[in-house]
């Protein structure tokens, strides 16, 4: 699903315009990356967490030259993906209880 088609989803469920539904898609997502970019998280209940990772300096290898560089540290955005999320994506295995043995009474 791209942009236009998510904004038509949110439209239809919403009740909304399009033209309503693109700019609060917008607003929504501006939101959420000034607030990430200045390092704080964003927590949806259910759906997840969007938040700032830092990634260690470490070593790499050129891959056409094979020579050892060293690649810093950076911070990278990352998004966890809540409870409800997960579930709806790959619902829990539903375990089947062993069923009581009949006629072992005394």
């Amino acid at each position: 699903m791209n942009k236009g088609e998510l904004i038509d989803q949110i439209a239809d469920k919403a009740g909304c315009t399009k033209k309503d539904a693109d700019a609060i898609l917008t607003a929504f997502l501006d939101t959420i990356l000034e607030t990430v970019a200045e390092g704080e998280k964003v927590t949806l209940v259910g759906f997840g967490t969007f938040e700032v990772r830092d990634r260690s300096a470490r070593e790499g290898r050129n891959p056409s030259t094979g020579a050892t560089i060293q690649i810093p540290a950076t911070k990278v955005p990352a998004f966890s993906a809540g409870k409800l999320f997960k579930e709806k994506v790959a619902p829990p295995a539903v375990e089947e209880k062993p069923s009581a043995s009949k006629g072992k009474g005394k």
